[in-house]
């Protein structure tokens, strides 16, 4: 119960790794508000988990959204201790091939979505006047290129980067920034990720998935459930010291 009394905000909540998080920390003892654009599916994920949990419809992509979001959790919650940046988009293709509409997309969501819930969680922290934790979701792509991945990539790059910059400002508030970077995690999306790579390397569906997961030094792919105990850490007062830093957990794909 390292989590007892907290609240937590969770943005792409509605699945995957979103809603093994919120699962993760209501079994702590955190009250949960999951946050995801699909009205209907997040009610039915919040439904699921109890009353701890709190279903909030919000497009990170729209400010106002955004605002009505974190009005409407602060509301139900009585407060706010704990930001997950978890929403993110993908896409791949050759350089010549990407499209202006995807470029725009991805940063809306992976970049500019992060740096405005982190603004508005900031800002309820602060007028808290208690400090409290900001986790945001990078990946082993923020660390390095990928040939057909620039995309994705460069995004997570820049919610490193905003994870370094948002920590040393916001640490002056009690507020600690850190940031969670995953390798090659199984899951539904990986069906679309999967159908990308065979687009573009020409392989069988399934192909790429079984390469790269045999290729973890681990020895598998990771599962939702291996990052819980890094955002559940990150969240507590244990890692009060703790600050602007990317964490891997990757099963060993890269090592900082």
């Amino acid at each position: 119960m390292r989590l007892r009394g907290k609240r937590a905000l969770i943005t792409g909540a509605a699945r995957g790794i979103g809603l093994e998080f919120a699962r993760a920390y209501i079994g702590e003892g955190a009250t949960v508000a999951l946050a995801d654009i699909n009205a209907e599916a997040v009610a039915k994920a919040a439904a699921s988990l109890g009353p701890q949990a709190h279903a909030v419809q919000m497009d990170i992509t729209r400010q106002d959204s955004i605002d009505a979001g974190f009005v409407e959790a602060v509301a139900k919650m009585g407060g706010l201790d704990i930001l997950v940046n978890n929403a993110a988009l993908f896409t791949s293709a050759p350089i010549v091939d990407i499209t202006r509409a995807d470029y725009e997309r991805l940063f809306a969501v992976n970049v500019a979505g992060t740096l405005f819930c982190m603004q508005a969680a900031a800002r309820q922290m602060i007028a808290q006047g208690k400090g409290g934790k900001i986790v945001n979701m990078a990946s082993q792509a923020g660390r390095r290129g990928e040939g057909l991945v620039a995309v994705y990539c460069a995004t997570k790059a820049a919610v490193i980067s905003l994870t370094q910059s948002a920590g040393l400002n916001l640490i002056a508030h009690g507020i600690n920034v850190n940031a969670i970077a995953p390798g090659v995690v199984d899951g539904e999306h990986w069906d679309g990720v999967d159908a990308f790579f065979a687009k573009y390397e020409g392989k069988p569906l399934g192909q790429k998935k079984k390469e790269v997961g045999e290729a973890v030094p681990f020895g598998r792919m990771g599962t939702a459930a291996d990052l819980t105990g890094m955002a559940i850490f990150l969240a507590t007062p244990e890692a009060d010291y703790i600050v602007a830093q990317c964490f891997g957990v990757d099963g060993g794909n890269w090592m900082a």
